[in-house]
């Protein structure tokens, strides 16, 4: 048996209690034998400068109990786990946290992009177990080049194969359900292309405000925080070309060449009232759930001089044979009444209609929903009391629901050494890069911030 320690830098932190521990725990309850197998002899230490020793185990035990997790490998990771107060951005203070390590070692860096290539400069002049991987939260960077900058501070330290760039995006059960539909359905496939698909939309709203994240989310708004990671890798699993393999090369080989042809739309206006492939907006005082939430720009620790979006909206091209003219728009807002949370594929409407039906010929529309997972297919077919009326008609089903979170498919990549659903150096850098005109012009004030009440879909203005 091969132990692993599992090192948590910025354990104290909320990610750490809310999403990574009960996703480790979530491999013992829906996991398969070669999960456990990856959990026999895994230790896990937490980390950070405050002092929670007292209740890290405590903790541990709680994020397990919440997911449902218990046995002999829960018993286990209980009873070794251990928490060090340390500055991973200090070497004295990396030698109580080496002392903890048995066999190989996973370091999962719950921590901002600036504090990471401070902590990977030091990592480089340590002796480190021979085999180390380095697991890394997103965002990769601030810019395409500060993501180049961090690309090489973490290949100073371990090998490309070895880095695993978290984006949990890639494991919900709507974009699995998305590469196992498309490639595994001669209908679906045959006219997932330009010729058949007038426009894709991928949407990611939440009810929630800012939930006092001001130090963070000011200085990221939306589409730094959701579009420019999570949607674009959405967009990728969407748009790809069928690779040959389901394995990490060919899957991200097939990932990266997508968005390495993708920029920002050039055609017809996509959005009324507006010329430019973008729009962002503010959300104002309004009530969610009957929470009554304050004006965005009055939360604490905010800036109304950020200008910070809580909306954006970009619409984006995939210059490529099988996408070229079709529209591919991303969305992703707070404080949104009534929030979507989809992939939803616009069919064109038929070139030809006979004379003589009547009714509604709407195009399908197919939709792949985030939460609950859900898939969904609107399509036009007769009905009603003429024998050639149209009438929508509406056919779904939910996914199963996997027992195996999305972070759970995360650490089981990390620690089975499978970074399939992670990010690849080169695409985190061409993602910042598709981005950075839209990020341009709003510096330059050429896209007004719009405004709209908590609560609402979003201005009244935008359709």
């Amino acid at each position: 048996m091969t132990s692993t320690t599992m090192l948590i830098l910025g354990a104290s932190g909320d990610l750490a209690k809310r999403l990574l521990l009960p996703g480790l725990g979530s491999l013992v309850v829906g996991g398969d034998a070669s999960d456990l197998r990856l959990l026999d002899g895994l230790k896990v230490v937490g980390s950070g400068r405050s002092d929670r020793g007292g209740e890290w185990r405590d903790t541990v035990a709680g994020a397990f109990e919440q997911i449902g997790a218990k046995g002999e490998a829960v018993d286990a990771i209980l009873a070794t786990t251990e928490y060090v107060q340390a500055d991973p951005t200090s070497a004295d203070d990396w030698k109580p946290l080496l002392d903890q390590v048995e066999g190989d070692l996973v370091v999962y860096f719950a921590l901002p992009p600036a504090i990471v290539s401070k902590v990977a400069a030091v990592l480089e002049g340590l002796d480190l177990p021979e085999h180390t991987v380095l697991a890394v939260e997103k965002p990769f960077g601030d810019d395409a080049d500060s993501a180049t900058a961090l690309n090489a501070a973490l290949g100073r330290v371990v090998p490309e194969e070895r880095i695993h760039r978290v984006d949990h995006f890639l494991g919900h059960r709507a974009a699995l359900a998305m590469l196992a539909t498309r490639f595994n359905n001669r209908l679906l496939e045959s006219s997932w292309n330009g010729d058949a698909i007038e426009r894709v939309e991928i949407v990611y709203d939440e009810k929630l405000g800012l939930e006092g994240r001001a130090g963070y989310y000011d200085t990221a708004g939306a589409l730094r925080d959701m579009l420019q990671s999570h949607l674009l890798q959405v967009l990728a699993v969407t748009a790809c070309e069928a690779p040959s393999h389901f394995d990490a090369e060919h899957l991200r080989n097939s990932l990266a060449a997508v968005l390495s042809v993708t920029r920002p739309w050039t055609g017809a206006p996509v959005f009324p009232n507006t010329d430019g492939p973008s729009r962002r907006a503010r959300y104002t005082a309004g009530e969610v759930d009957g929470k009554q939430l304050p004006d965005y720009a009055s939360e604490k620790g905010v800036d109304p001089e950020h200008e910070t979006e809580t909306l954006a909206e970009i619409a984006l091209q995939v210059d490529n044979a099988r996408w070229g003219g079709v529209p591919f728009v991303l969305r992703s807002g707070k404080a949104i009444g009534d929030p979507a949370n989809e992939i939803r594929v616009h069919y064109r409407p038929v070139r030809f209609r006979p004379d003589g039906q009547t009714g509604d010929a709407s195009a399908e529309v197919l939709r792949f929903g985030f939460k609950p997972p859900r898939i969904e297919l609107r399509f036009t077919s007769g009905g009603g009391d003429m024998p050639f009326e149209l009438e929508p008609v509406q056919v779904s089903g939910t996914l199963p629901k996997s027992p195996v979170t999305e972070y759970g498919e995360v650490i089981r990549g990390v620690l089975g050494d499978d970074p399939t659903l992670s990010i690849r150096g080169d695409v985190a850098v061409q993602c910042w890069n598709i981005v950075q005109p839209i990020l341009d012009a709003w510096q330059r004030g050429e896209v007004p911030l719009d405004e709209y009440p908590a609560g609402s879909g979003g201005p009244a203005d935008w359709s």
